[in-house]
């Protein structure tokens, strides 16, 4: 692995180490000393900037007492550094991309994406999103609590010190599904004419009569970093893809571009917004 280029996989897996170490008590001094290596090996590992090999991070959970099934977490990671995409499947409980969407979001610098079916999650009310996962039939009813929680917490990036620079681009028919009751759908609309107002965020409303290229593309989210590759993730109903490939990534954001063309202005947009929020809630 190229140190300069860390992929999504290589930073969880480091973020990862390093929490495990501090739980076991330890630091990178004694944490080396106890594997032989230099501080300067476990320093990349944690940054993702070097390669790892299964036998490295077996002999590191050890030392950090890591076992079951955050031990074989870890492992699958490192079992998956080198593939060119990086599926995450859904499990019985909450799917572990959406830990590692939500601290890849909080990390970016700039996220730009298209959502097409629903508003996207870190611009949903609390009623929408709760009505969103109540209404999704592969959601088992143990974990729709924690999916809940998740989706509120991939508001909070947008709204902090510093936040990343946001664009959305939201299809017309995502605004207008009718997945939950239109009092909701109204107070979701004025939520997103009010959040049309903060500086780090600009929605753009694709039409529908503009739209065709938007649908054939589905959804998904470009986010940048100060200090490593880009990286798309797009999700479906039963997993969640990371794409890091240069040639990936640039087909994305060449539909981007595109959607810049076709969608209304940021202003147009708040007023279409505005208008959708005056609609009756019966």
């Amino acid at each position: 692995m190229n140190k300069h280029e860390p992929t999504i996989r290589a930073r969880e897996l480091g973020e990862s180490m390093r929490v495990a170490m501090v739980r076991a008590n330890l630091n990178g001094v004694r944490t080396c000393a106890q594997l032989g290596w230099s501080k300067s090996k476990l320093s990349r590992m944690f940054l993702g900037t070097r390669g790892i090999s299964s036998v490295d991070l077996a002999d590191f959970l050890q030392v950090c007492g890591v076992t079951g099934d955050e031990r074989d977490r870890m492992l699958a990671i490192c079992d998956e550094l080198r593939a060119p995409t990086w599926t995450r499947v859904h499990g019985d409980q909450l799917p572990r991309h959406l830990h590692t969407l939500i601290d890849h979001e909080a990390q970016a610098v700039a996220i730009r994406g298209l959502d097409v079916l629903v508003v996207p999650a870190p611009l949903q009310t609390d009623d929408y999103a709760r009505a969103l996962v109540a209404a999704d039939v592969t959601v088992p009813a143990g974990e729709r609590d924690a999916r809940v929680v998740a989706k509120l917490t991939r508001r909070q990036f947008v709204k902090r010190d510093a936040a990343p620079r946001c664009v959305f681009h939201i299809h017309e028919s995502a605004l207008r599904l009718p997945v939950c009751g239109p009092d909701v759908l109204v107070d979701q609309a004025r939520d997103l004419v009010r959040t049309c107002d903060r500086p780090n965020v600009t929605i753009r409303v694709v039409p529908a009569e503009r739209g065709v290229s938007a649908v054939a593309a589905g959804s998904f989210r470009l986010l940048e970093f100060a200090d490593y590759k880009p990286v798309v993730c797009v999700e479906t109903e039963t997993s969640c893809q990371f794409v890091a490939g240069e040639d990936e990534v640039d087909a994305y954001r060449t539909v981007l571009a595109s959607l810049a063309d076709r969608a209304l202005s940021p202003g147009e947009s708040r007023a279409f917004l505005a208008a959708l929020a005056q609609e009756p809630a019966c």
